[in-house]
């Protein structure tokens, strides 16, 4: 196996990105994104690439002053279980604390590997009354997710709300 490298996305892994993506949107683990969406969010995107290929890829998504969202954290098959998720872990917390932020959140079926990160499930109350309610705002979808909205509990079962203090 080659080694890889983790580094920021540009445009021009959009289309491998969604490569990456559709197998996972195919068996209902992870929600679809449409092109335009990768487009206008590339700069929250990191991928591991190795030889000239895309690996693996993930996304900090700021959600509030102090919290971010790990998303769409995707590994090629051929790549599981070699460090690629980890690493790439690693480097959207880098960012994260780069921009201030001080906890991270996901939602995942993939416990075991966000519990070894650091992560631990969490209940309802996240956020201040004050927080929650200019949250309830936004329109993204993963915000909803975090908020645990019901018009997003159909695409969330079974997923785990995990967050992580850095």
């Amino acid at each position: 196996m080659s080694t890889f490298t983790v580094r920021p996305a540009r445009t021009s892994d959009v289309r491998a990105i969604l490569e990456l993506l559709d197998p996972w949107v195919q068996r209902r683990i992870l929600l679809g994104k449409e092109r335009v969406t990768l487009f206008e969010s590339v700069q929250e995107f990191v991928v591991a690439e190795s030889d000239g290929a895309i690996i693996g890829c993930g996304a900090l998504h700021v959600m509030w002053e102090d919290l971010g969202e790990i998303r769409t954290l995707i590994v090629a098959e051929g790549w599981l279980q070699h460090g690629v998720g980890g690493a790439i872990v690693e480097r959207l917390e880098q960012h994260a604390r780069q921009l201030g932020l001080s906890r991270l959140f996901c939602l995942t079926f993939e416990v075991p590997f966000f519990t070894r990160r650091g992560f631990e499930p969490i209940g309802e109350q996240v956020v201040d009354a004050d927080v929650y309610s200019q949250l309830l705002r936004s329109p993204d979808e993963g915000v909803a997710e975090f908020l645990d909205l019901a018009h997003v509990k159909p695409n969330t079962l079974g997923n785990t709300r995990m967050l992580k203090r850095l």
